[in-house]
């Protein structure tokens, strides 16, 4: 395969499993009472805080997993309760109710940046884990910079929806906007589920086999 067809591909299972559409409305949510300036710099630094722990697990993922024994099911479980705790909040619009002082908000900018929305959001343990098995499997460095080549790529697509979803929160108004973190945090409550249970699955079955 040519290198623009391999970049494709790795652009693509990136794409659909940090999944920037369904991270928007999750976005907009959080930061629906900033100021469109700290909106965007929520974004920004949630891009690149996925962005850097992608790269992270891309070279030294498997070496760190080995060291602190962590498995990637382990991840999915912690990932799976954060994901259920904000797609609780959702569900019940407290998210949309949060309101942020001034001094306050670098600090909220700092803190949702990172968690829950650059990891496990956009970095979940899905691109996590696909990070790992592509940077494992390239043979040669021309292979291994495409999947960072990837990764950034999505990064960008992801950063620019983020900074263009602000106009929706306007065209959309506070009821549209209620009504999208109900039904946002039910999803999110699912893929919750779908998360912890896959990553729970090898632990049961381990105890069963003892």
């Amino acid at each position: 395969m040519s290198h623009l067809t391999v970049i494709l591909l790795y652009f693509t299972s990136f794409f659909t499993l940090m999944n920037p559409l369904g991270i928007m409305p999750v976005y907009l949510t959080m930061t629906s009472s900033l100021t469109k300036k700290k909106r965007n710099q929520t974004a920004i630094k949630a891009v690149l805080t996925a962005t850097f722990t992608l790269l992270i697990f891309a070279f030294a993922g498997r070496y760190l997993f080995d060291f602190f024994g962590i498995s990637v099911a382990g991840l999915k479980v912690v990932g799976g309760v954060i994901f259920f705790i904000v797609g609780y909040d959702m569900l019940n619009a407290r998210l949309s109710r949060i309101k942020i002082k001034e001094e306050e908000a670098e600090q909220y900018v700092n803190d949702i940046s990172i968690t829950p929305l650059g990891i496990p959001m956009i970095a979940g343990p899905g691109a996590i884990t696909n990070a790992i098995v592509l940077m494992g499997d390239a043979s040669d460095y021309s292979t291994k910079l495409m999947v960072v080549i990837a990764i950034l790529l999505v990064s960008l697509v992801i950063v620019a929806s983020l900074l263009g979803a602000s106009g929706i929160l306007k065209f959309i108004g506070e009821q549209g906007t209620k009504i999208l973190t109900k039904l946002m945090g039910l999803i999110v409550m699912v893929i919750a589920v779908e998360f912890f249970f896959s990553g729970i699955t090898p632990y049961v079955q381990t105890m069963f086999k003892l």
